[in-house]
């Protein structure tokens, strides 16, 4: 449930009302927009209560909320969140550009992975250090060393740094090196590791699981918001279909659909949506134009021979900058930021 007042209730009464919703043991969360200040209520609303709020002075509205997520609602928090990790905006009108390697192989291979990334234009650098595969005998990723080797390369070329984790017992080592948490396909219904993000302090992007809907997604976004976590991205990585020309079929609809029910931002992974590098830099602009906030993509300097083999989904170091100067000219045209000389600089 929301109660809706105007920008012009006096503060006094505001508090007035949160105090009340907290003497009945509920959850209150402040969302202030333009015109109207949101106090979401989470927990069971009693048609007492809700009858004692809409008279309350400066109540404008009280409206049930019927979706099962709350706080992922865009009804609860009408503007876009915007998550500012250190100059680095993500959401809103900002596009943000996440690129490197599948997996960090060496501190030579993640250093000039880092340097490219850099020079291209992008924010923020990914590569995992664990790797859920699907088979046992893959390549599972070079572990904690992995992170060290990131965290330096980031800091070194004044990149943000992205990395998967996969349990709740590696979420503290990976957000101790990582500026950005993020949580596979395999892994969105893993509430134990949902719950843990809630509580890390650090911004989580939340993948699609391949066979899940807009809902399931927009309700495991809420096990994180829930934790007092509210830095959370929302990501496309496609979907699983019965077509077998694609690894994945990216559901670009996905984007403005999330965007209409939440107000989390939303990121595009061509690389993992496609599994082909010829139709990672098309459904890159796509989703652009789709409105994506952003794009997370593989690139490697020697795909061809990547340890994770998922090279024929990384795109080649010009590839990559090519992808970011033609996104610098239609980012304006569909309403988004995208500056090609980042400022931050990773201090994790």
């Amino acid at each position: 449930m929301i109660v809706i007042t105007s920008n012009q209730t006096p503060e006094e009464q505001v508090k007035d009302i949160i105090g009340v919703i907290e003497r009945e043991g509920l959850q209150v969360h402040l969302s202030r927009g333009a015109d109207h200040t949101v106090i979401g209520l989470v927990g069971t609303v009693t048609p007492k209560l809700a009858e004692h709020l809409r008279q309350m002075k400066g109540v404008e509205n009280v409206v049930k909320i019927s979706k099962s997520y709350k706080l992922a609602s865009r009804d609860f928090h009408p503007q876009d969140t915007i998550i500012d990790i250190r100059g680095v905006k993500i959401g809103g009108e900002n596009l943000v550009i996440m690129g490197g390697p599948c997996a960090v192989e060496s501190p030579e291979q993640i250093d000039e992975i880092a340097r490219l990334v850099k020079a291209s234009g992008a924010q923020v650098l990914r590569g995992g250090a664990f790797k859920p595969r699907t088979g046992p005998y893959s390549f599972q990723g070079v572990g904690v060393e992995g992170l060290t080797m990131m965290a330096e390369a980031g800091r070194r070329h004044g990149l943000l740094t992205i990395t998967e984790v996969m349990t709740p017992e590696y979420v503290d080592i990976c957000a101790e090196h990582a500026d950005i948490l993020q949580v596979g396909t395999r892994n969105m219904q893993n509430f134990d590791l949902l719950r843990k993000l809630g509580t890390c302090g650090r911004p989580v992007l939340l993948k699609r699981g391949f066979s899940a809907t807009y809902d399931e997604l927009l309700n495991a976004a809420e096990y994180i918001l829930a934790g007092g976590n509210r830095d959370v991205m929302l990501c496309e990585r496609g979907i699983r279909t019965f077509e077998t020309y694609t690894r994945n079929t990216l559901d670009l609809s996905a984007i403005p659909v999330l965007q209409s029910l939440s107000h989390l931002p939303v990121i595009s992974d061509p690389s993992h949506g496609t599994g082909r590098r010829e139709l990672v830099e098309p459904m890159a602009k796509a989703s652009v134009a789709a409105g994506a906030n952003g794009l997370i993509i593989e690139m490697h300097t020697d795909p061809d021979n990547s340890m994770t083999g998922d090279g024929v989904q990384s795109l080649f170091p010009d590839q990559f900058d090519n992808l970011l100067r033609d996104l610098e000219k239609l980012a304006p045209l569909v309403g988004r930021k995208f500056s090609p000389a980042p400022q931050a600089v990773s201090a994790v």
